[in-house]
């Protein structure tokens, strides 16, 4: 028999057959909800699953830009992926990096940036690890808008180092993979932006094959292939927490990865952290998350401010992604992402 390619949908057999069949049913039963919530919320969306085997299927509803004039949503488009930058990114270079030995999980972030809050020895980040950063462990703030205080990148890079963080109970943090990526920068010798990202993941998109994000009062223009997070556009538009952009394909693909298993290094994303429903750089199948109550124990995933997201079921040896640009033309608007992203898990899992 020969082999067919991840995206193929030709019968090639009644296994493969069967599996064809599965994620395009699956799919098909959680289409008309999209059609709830898109285009009369949500410009667009486009829904994709994939089986362990490679098998495929992906439905795209609605615009990729609605003003300031209509353009079209395909499969091809690319998404601004928001805190997807994360765990598709971020988290994977990281655990690339201790595969390699350059550095351990829990040794500190000082192991690759030495003048971490360098003018008090004894401060708290200096103690922080990569294991808590990944693990969203740590005393630091979730956001904070860097961005008012200029918009030079190494300067900016320079305040969050040498920045006094007020103490607080560990929250889901961007400025964790901030650090993460300043350190990503330290340990290879090149900006984020310039470091390789697989097919369908890039930090520089073609504007023209993106969809657009906002209408951003701050830069004055509707955002359409420019990196949606104030943060991120200021420090150069590549940061560790956000800035990657993606395919449905692309993002499927790196689900695939793990679906599978086929990165040794990357096993650990799907072990819990310190007693909490987050593993390095994911978020744990818990009661009311993102993805459903349907979801198998043991499943991850993430989302993304600019509304996009990723699940993987495991024990079910599948995988979906819904991408869409529910922020366009303005996050200050009630999309219903947050309802959609679970009851498309729990259709998408039903049977």
């Amino acid at each position: 028999m020969r082999s067919c390619r991840s995206r193929c949908f030709c019968f090639c057999g009644p296994a493969l057959w069967s599996a064809v069949m599965t994620v395009q049913v699956r799919l098909a039963a959680a289409l008309p909800l999209l059609s709830g919530y898109v285009p009369a919320r949500i410009p667009g969306a486009v829904l994709g699953l994939v089986a362990a085997d490679g098998t495929r299927a992906v439905a795209v509803q609605g615009l990729a830009q609605r003003v300031p004039a209509e353009a079209p949503l395909a499969r091809e488009t690319f998404f601004d992926l928001a805190s997807l930058t994360k765990v598709l990114f971020t988290t994977p270079a990281i655990l690339h990096q201790v595969a390699a030995g350059r550095i351990g999980l829990d040794d500190p972030l000082t192991a690759a940036i030495p003048d971490l809050r360098q003018y008090d020895l004894q401060a708290r980040e200096r103690r922080l690890t990569f294991r808590q950063c990944l693990a969203h462990a740590t005393h630091l703030p979730a956001v904070e808008p860097l961005y008012t205080y200029g918009q030079d990148p190494a300067t900016l890079r320079a305040f969050i180092l040498q920045r006094v963080w007020q103490p607080g109970p560990p929250v889901y943090s961007d400025i964790n993979f901030m650090l993460l990526g300043i350190a990503l920068e330290r340990l290879t010798g090149r900006p984020l932006g310039a470091q390789p990202t697989p097919p369908g993941l890039t930090f520089h998109p073609d504007p023209a094959r993106c969809a657009a994000t906002e209408a951003c009062t701050w830069r004055g223009r509707v955002l359409r292939g420019e990196v949606h997070d104030e943060n991120a556009f200021a420090l150069g538009g590549a940061s560790g927490h956000a800035g990657l952009f993606g395919t449905i394909d692309g993002v499927l693909d790196a689900a695939l990865g793990l679906l599978r298993g086929d990165d040794p290094a990357l096993a650990g994303v799907r072990l819990p952290q310190f007693g909490t429903p987050r593993t390095l750089g994911w978020e744990a199948a818990h009661p009311g998350w993102p993805g459903g109550d349907s979801c198998s124990p043991g499943s991850i995933g993430h989302t993304g401010f600019t509304g996009t997201g990723v699940w993987i079921d495991f024990a079910r040896g599948l995988a979906w992604a819904l991408l869409t640009n529910r922020v366009h033309p303005t996050r200050h608007a009630d999309s219903g992402i947050a309802a959609l992203r679970r009851a498309v898990a729990d259709a998408v899992l039903a049977g």
